[in-house]
């Protein structure tokens, strides 16, 4: 849309069922989204109007509620779902509170898909070789990258606690302040977007996969997630005493309770097990223990004012606004419920049955498919349109053959 446009307060308009189109551009069928396929309106947040620093002639980029012509919220927009479980949070006088820890890959251009990605040449001429990981100096050679993402995230307001190199060969990760759940939700994809169109200036690309790189670690992104009393700010995972309570309690019961039929909106993509199935600190699983990244959701070592429930589940691929909606929304769950956890688990442990996690896009659909609670929680239209739409996908992925099959299945008798 033109500035002036913009400025004039011109609505924005846009057909309903762009909201289910799949990651090739499809769609699923029209009953989805209403046979009409009618138009919403596109209402953008004062808070999130941003002129973009990289950007040559000047551009901005509005972040959007995707509400019915009648004027509420969409219950097939991601974010409007987000902020939904926000406001069931605050009828109980509650705030959740969240932190987002994304990984990510630098690599060079990648022409051929064919071809595995590599990392890029860096200033002293030379490609990593993953020996690099947790380096103080280990992205000097991709110096003038991150000094240009560290000012346009100032310039965006995106505030940094902490950045590191991960893992993986060419592999990164940042650490985003903690604060209200639909606030972090844009920082961290304006981060993702910020990432993308900063390296494209650099000759370089930006992959957000959940595994780009076999025998490598995949890309998380982590959860950390606590509940205050609206007013006082008082977190109420702990006592006066400074002891958990029974609310913290509960909500990693929820947690348990959701993770499973949840895995799909956690994990959306054919690639997202690939890295749940190599789990390379990427547990797929839920359970629960003290500072043990093997679990699924993890307490991080904290003061008691700072207790909270970290879900290791989530990949840099997932959508954030529908990944720390359906998180929020399972602890909630459990608060509401009383629900208990199982027991927490230490050192070396085995997976019980009924806290393993689908291990594959097919197996979490037909999971999400049967889940009452998804639909209790999400609604019926936004789960039978994701299952619809993740379908296509998954059907496409299937569609084609893949080197591995014709390198080791065809000599076979």
């Amino acid at each position: 849309m033109s500035a002036e446009g913009f400025l004039e307060g011109r609505r924005l308009q846009l057909a309903r069922g762009v909201l289910l189109q799949c990651i090739m551009g499809g769609y699923p069928p029209s009953r989805f989204y209403g046979s009409d396929d009618g138009d919403l309106a596109l209402v953008p947040d004062p808070q999130q109007i941003h002129r973009l620093p990289w950007s040559h002639p000047p551009r901005a980029l509005a972040i959007c509620d995707a509400d019915e012509l009648s004027g509420e919220s969409s219950p097939l927009s991601t974010r409007g779902q987000l902020k939904a479980v926000v406001a069931r949070y605050a009828a109980l006088g509650l705030a959740p509170v969240v932190a987002t820890e994304l990984e990510f890959f630098v690599f060079a251009p990648n022409a051929d898909p064919t071809q595995p990605f590599r990392p890029p040449v860096g200033l002293d001429g030379r490609r990593e070789d993953g020996q690099s990981a947790f380096s103080i100096s280990s992205n000097n050679g991709l110096r003038p990258f991150f000094n240009e993402v560290y000012e346009c995230m100032a310039t965006l307001g995106l505030p940094r606690d902490t950045f590191m190199h991960e893992m993986g060969v060419s592999q990164f990760e940042i650490n985003l302040l903690h604060g209200d759940p639909v606030l972090l939700a844009d920082q961290t994809f304006l981060f993702k977007h910020l990432l993308k169109e900063v390296a494209l200036k650099h000759g370089l690309i930006v992959v957000c996969m959940a595994k780009p790189l076999a025998q490598t670690p995949g890309s998380s992104m982590h959860i950390h997630q606590s509940v205050v009393e609206l007013g006082s700010g008082r977190n109420v995972f702990s006592d006066e005493a400074g002891e958990p309570t029974a609310a913290f309690r509960h909500f990693i019961g929820g947690q348990q309770a959701g993770m499973a039929d949840f895995t799909a909106l956690f994990a959306p993509n054919v690639n997202s097990y690939q890295r749940l199935c190599h789990p390379f600190a990427s547990p797929n699983n839920a359970c629960w223990s003290h500072d043990n990244r093997s679990a699924g959701l993890r307490i991080p070592a904290s003061s008691p004012v700072a207790r909270r429930v970290e879900n290791r589940l989530p990949g840099a691929d997932a959508n954030p606004y529908l990944a720390i909606a359906a998180s929020l929304a399972a602890g909630l769950y459990g608060i509401e419920n009383r629900l208990e956890p199982g027991a927490a688990i230490q050192g070396e442990f085995e997976v019980p049955d009924n806290l393993s996690l689908p291990c594959t896009l097919h197996a979490a659909l037909e999971r999400l498919k049967r889940s009452h609670l998804a639909k209790e929680l999400f609604g019926a239209e936004f789960i039978e349109g994701y299952i619809a739409s993740k379908t296509l996908e998954l059907t496409s992925f299937f569609d084609e053959i893949t080197p591995w099959e014709r390198r080791v299945l065809a000599a076979q008798a």
